[in-house]
């Protein structure tokens, strides 16, 4: 299903593959779309996402995106996957100083070598794919941490922290 704007306004020249749009449906309240017919009601109400969780969910759903393919090579096709986003804005500066990204996958079974492994193919999967961290990254820093692995790294006394370090 392809979806367009309704005739209120023209389509800019444009619009195309990736555009999206949002129209005010109430004061501070607005309805994002897309193409492919998806509705997001954006503002700070009851069953609204704000644009700031927007941004967080832009990176976490492509930091997924990105390390899927990789990361099922070596967990399996059906792996399960939780992804977090954790910031809040600043008021003086009004912009998000950091955020800080949670990957939780089920690593039982996997040695220390396998462990590492893992986490060097998914921080290059993220940092090589992901078009939304490689946009925001250069003005706001975004670390991932991989739970089960960082700490698993840090408890071999490695000393690291479980920063990207595969660069």
């Amino acid at each position: 299903m392809t979806s367009v704007p309704d005739d209120t306004f023209p389509l800019p020249e444009e619009f195309g593959e990736g555009s999206v749009w949002a129209d005010r449906v109430a004061q501070r309240s607005l309805i994002g779309r897309n193409r492919r017919g998806v509705e997001i009601p954006i503002g700070k109400g009851e069953g609204q996402i704000d644009p700031g969780e927007l941004l967080k969910l832009a990176l976490i759903g492509c930091a997924g995106m990105s390390m899927d393919i990789p990361t099922s090579r070596r967990l399996g096709e059906d792996f399960p996957l939780r992804l977090w986003a954790h910031g809040t804005s600043d008021e003086t500066s009004n912009r998000y100083e950091s955020v800080h990204e949670q990957i939780q996958l089920d690593l039982d079974g996997l040695s220390a070598d396998e462990l590492r492994r893992l986490r060097t193919v998914i921080d290059r999967s993220i940092e090589a794919s992901c078009t939304v961290q490689r946009t925001v990254v250069p003005g706001t820093p975004v670390d991932h941490e991989i739970q089960g692995i960082d700490g698993a790294r840090d408890a071999a006394g490695t000393g690291e922290t479980g920063e990207a370090d595969a660069r």
